[in-house]
């Protein structure tokens, strides 16, 4: 049932991944002005960005096991009815008047 949830990343593989991401559109946008720059092709800019990003969406958006490597722990699920019986027994707070 683990490997059925809706959001597979861990705090970590989200922090990982955003940095991939933007690494990547970032190494990319650099290149392609470069290129686009030399090449005098405002075109080879964009393709560059756009290759860069479906580069980094490949490598992002899938639940790749990199980005599970630190699960969380939750707690054990407790009984609603003991929570219940505690309130029960509490004495009610008599307040002073003044």
């Amino acid at each position: 049932l683990t490997k059925l949830c809706l959001f597979p990343q861990d705090y970590k593989g989200q922090k990982l991944a955003e940095q991939i991401f933007q690494g990547i559109i970032l190494v990319s946008a650099v290149i392609g002005f470069i290129y686009g720059y030399i090449t005098e092709q405002f075109g080879w800019t964009v393709y560059i960005v756009m290759a860069g990003f479906a580069l980094s969406c490949l490598l992002t958006l899938p639940p790749w096991p990199m980005y599970r490597r630190n699960p969380l722990k939750w707690l054990p699920v407790q009984e609603s009815g003991t929570e219940e019986k505690k309130a029960a027994d509490r004495k009610p707070k008599r307040h002073s008047k003044t």
